[in-house]
């Protein structure tokens, strides 16, 4: 069963008086609790797409459909909404609050969510506990290392068990016995919890993590590949 169809998916940006492809007519489905990789290089789209399914972006024309809901006829809140019950985020450059402790960063999609403080703060122990930071809860971003850093990210996507996780370059600052721990952590922890995971990169090798790998050139989709 598809958890997200994309239909002839067209995004131009105005540059000026000139009018910029990002993506060219683009259709996909990612099936639900499966890992999707959108891999291709610098400037082919594959984050455009990412930002679209997420509904960060709205297409110039065709249909994002996420658990039977159109995005691009979405307003702001309801996108917002839509996001903060079904997905989770995980970024390349973690996006943490530099003030905040790990405990405090994990937290915070639970605020937004209405959970009583005790109950939140419980279950960021517990995602925090189980991707190896059990002894860095108060500890803030500039007290640890990049690696640290991204599993505070991803204790913060996970900690609610949202049905869908994007993940964009999640190991693009991560040496690579650090990227190989963090795919391991973020696919475990997806598959355990029957999560679909939808994970942007320009590298192969992360790729070999997903069970499907979408290709992405030039704003287009040049291949599908199912393990």
């Amino acid at each position: 069963m598809n958890i997200i169809s994309i239909k002839d998916v067209v995004k131009i940006y105005q540059m000026g008086q000139e009018k910029v492809p990002a993506l060219r007519g683009v259709s996909l489905d990612i099936e639900e609790r499966s890992f999707c990789c959108l891999l291709g290089s610098s400037g082919s789209g594959k984050s455009t797409l990412l930002n679209m399914m997420a509904g960060l972006e709205k297409p110039t024309r065709g249909e994002i459909i996420i658990k039977g809901r159109h995005m691009e006829r979405m307003d702001e809140e309801t996108l917002a909404l839509f996001r903060q019950k079904h997905i989770g985020f995980v970024f390349q450059a973690y996006n943490l609050l530099p003030t905040r402790t790990a405990l405090e960063n994990v937290e915070m999609p639970l605020i937004f969510q209405g959970k009583p403080r005790k109950l939140r703060r419980q279950m960021a122990e517990e995602i925090l506990t189980a991707v190896g930071l059990g002894e860095r809860l108060h500890h803030r971003p500039a007290q640890m290392s990049g690696g640290q850093q991204q599993r505070v990210g991803i204790a913060r996507a996970f900690v609610d068990k949202p049905e869908i996780i994007f993940a964009d370059e999640p190991t693009g600052n991560l040496d690579t016995k650090t990227t190989d721990e963090v795919m391991r952590m973020i696919t475990n922890i997806a598959r355990d919890n029957h999560q679909t995971l939808i994970l942007v990169t320009h590298e192969p090798e992360i790729a070999e993590y997903m069970d499907k790998v979408v290709t992405v050139r030039d704003g287009s989709v040049e291949s599908v590949r199912v393990k």
